[in-house]
């Protein structure tokens, strides 16, 4: 045990390079890490709790965390979240914390509730450069799965695909 305990700092892979250019190895990245996402949520805690933004932050810094914590090695942190080297990660959480600042001065969710958007509509033609992207008919295999499951509740109607090709 004690030898162990000696042994395995002793026997780390030690990173010499990112292979990034502009990018340093950062020797203590776990810990830097930790902190990172540490300061992250609190400073989440801000937000609103029922907003999008917030829910997002709180669960990805959550889980990097959870691992950072879990891990000591480096390429093991690196391989088990699968979002680019630590050193990246560690960019990633400092310009998250300074995203959380400016969400927090920008305020997007502070709009009123009797504010009303004016709504503008224009028919005029989409000029040909641009693209005018439709979704393509569904399958007849959805169909098909959509009528077995319709005819085994007999509450709900059946659909066919002629009848949902004539709405399209």
């Amino acid at each position: 045990m004690f030898l162990r305990a000696i042994a395995r700092p002793l026997m780390a892979k030690v990173k010499e390079t990112t292979g990034i250019v502009g990018l340093d190895v950062v020797p203590n990245a776990r810990e830097v890490l930790i902190g990172l996402y540490t300061k992250t949520l609190k400073e989440i805690q801000a937000v609103p709790e029922d907003e999008g933004y917030r829910k997002a932050v709180e669960s990805f810094t959550r889980h990097r965390l959870k691992v950072c914590q879990e891990e000591e090695d480096w390429d093991t942190i690196e391989k088990r979240l699968g979002c680019g080297q630590v050193e990246e990660l560690i960019e990633e959480a400092r310009d998250e914390l300074t995203l959380i600042g400016k969400m927090i001065e920008w305020d997007p969710w502070g709009v009123p509730d009797d504010y009303e958007c004016e709504v503008i509509e224009n028919d005029a033609p989409i000029p040909k450069h641009i693209p005018y992207h439709r979704p393509p008919p569904l399958p007849e295999e959805f169909f098909k799965t959509l009528e077995a499951v319709s005819s085994k509740s007999e509450d709900t109607p059946a659909v066919s695909s002629s009848d949902s090709t004539s709405k399209a």
